[in-house]
């Protein structure tokens, strides 16, 4: 292998760029939404520093914004029907036996008040409530990469519930309140029939403490390692009486050669080691499969547990478990790349359709990226490893 190879500067990013657009051509009616679409495209992988209708026309060169605005705005097109084409996109890319699926939410920070389902909530980007927009998304990582394959704007039910607001943003008549776990529910459970390749789905403490969320998996024989909170209740039978506990409890009574030393993969800044333990819970499960607390705690602060619920086949080692833990930064790195370089917090429509065609967008150009860097890590991967020759010198 040379240089190149592993460098990725042979890769044909041109003509790869144009398969994507040919590739999302269905989810537009007319020519002239597909050209747009493509500009659209071109300026979010431009280093232009806002992505914004001006910004993007002037790196098509374009006079004025209308075409950029139109296509996110009044334009008749399907945001949906596009998402559905990045997905397939991206697991033809990045699909793998053990890939994983993961859910997590971000927020978008407003200054104004029309901008649909902005109020004053809770975002994890900014980490306090703040006048903002959140959305609940799914990534889905193997060891070819990850990217975002699906999007929903959380409607707060002050909005929910308001005939006028709902109107002004063109929020669809069949749209109701929703938790966000509920939502997640939806999305993943729609994911799933898809038929992608799926060894875990990974979530936070808000998705992992949901009932309903958990028994959706379990019923569709799906594994997964979900986040809970410490004090999470936990309710046991034991000689005919119940039990009541939590997890630090639980975790807390294990001596300290019970912690098994592993790390959860490859970050940003390389590999993270921590220390794992997991009991079985004897709760009932389906003919094969098992449940555990799983937890995870810092080398350097080991006062700092994580907790988790999982659940998967019985022969499933700690080691794979704590594999699967790890992958759950990959859904922070694809917000973190795509509201950095791609705009993805930059969205100016105010409506609920230009919300989710202006995320869809973006998710194509992550797609793309995500494709290029794949495809670069396939032909690695089926390079046979040589020996160097200075070591056999």
């Amino acid at each position: 292998m040379t240089v190149a190879d592993w460098a990725g500067t042979v890769v044909g990013w041109r003509e790869a760029l144009d398969g994507v657009k040919q590739f999302i051509a269905p989810a537009f009616k007319r020519a002239e939404q597909r050209s747009s679409a493509g500009a659209f495209i071109d300026g979010l992988l431009s280093r232009a520093e806002r992505k914004t209708g001006w910004m993007l026309a002037e790196e098509a060169g374009h006079e004025r914004p209308y075409r950029m605005q139109s296509l996110v705005g009044r334009s008749s097109w399907s945001a949906d029907a596009l998402c559905d084409l990045v997905r397939r996109y991206a697991i033809d890319a990045l699909g793998d036996e053990d890939g994983a699926l993961v859910v997590d939410e971000t927020g978008f920070v407003k200054k104004g008040s029309h901008s649909v389902g902005v109020g004053r909530q809770y975002s994890g980007t900014a980490g306090r409530i703040e006048n903002c927009q959140v959305g609940v998304f799914a990534a889905y990582a193997s060891r070819f990469g990850h990217t975002l394959i699906d999007r929903r704007l959380y409607l707060p039910k002050g909005w929910a519930e308001d005939p006028e607001r709902r109107d002004r943003a063109k929020v669809p008549e069949e749209v109701a309140f929703a938790t966000k776990p509920a939502m997640a529910r939806e999305m993943v459970a729609r994911i799933l029939d898809d038929g992608i390749p799926c060894a875990f789905v990974l979530a936070d403490a808000l998705y992992g403490s949901d009932y309903q969320f958990r028994r959706m998996l379990e019923e569709r024989g799906q594994a997964y390692v979900l986040a809970i909170r410490s004090n999470h209740v936990l309710r046991f039978l034991e000689e005919w009486k119940f039990m009541q506990t939590d997890p630090a409890s639980l975790i807390g009574d294990l001596e300290a050669q019970d912690w098994e030393p592993l790390s959860a993969g490859e970050g940003a800044k390389g590999a993270r080691l921590y220390e794992w333990v997991r009991l079985p819970l004897n709760w009932q499960a389906a003919n094969g499969f098992a449940r555990w607390l799983l937890a995870r705690r810092s080398l350097r602060e080991p006062e700092a547990i994580a907790y988790y619920f999982a659940y998967a086949p019985a022969q499933t080692t700690l080691a794979e478990l704590a594999g699967a833990a790890g992958l759950r930064w990959t859904i922070e790195e694809c917000f973190l790349r795509a509201k950095d370089d791609l705009g993805l917090d930059h969205c100016e429509a105010r409506s609920w359709h230009g919300w989710h065609r202006h995320m869809s967008l973006v998710m194509v150009a992550a797609a793309f990226l995500a494709r290029l860097s794949a495809q670069q890590r396939r032909r690695a991967f089926g390079k046979r490893n040589e020996t160097s020759p200075a070591m056999a010198a």
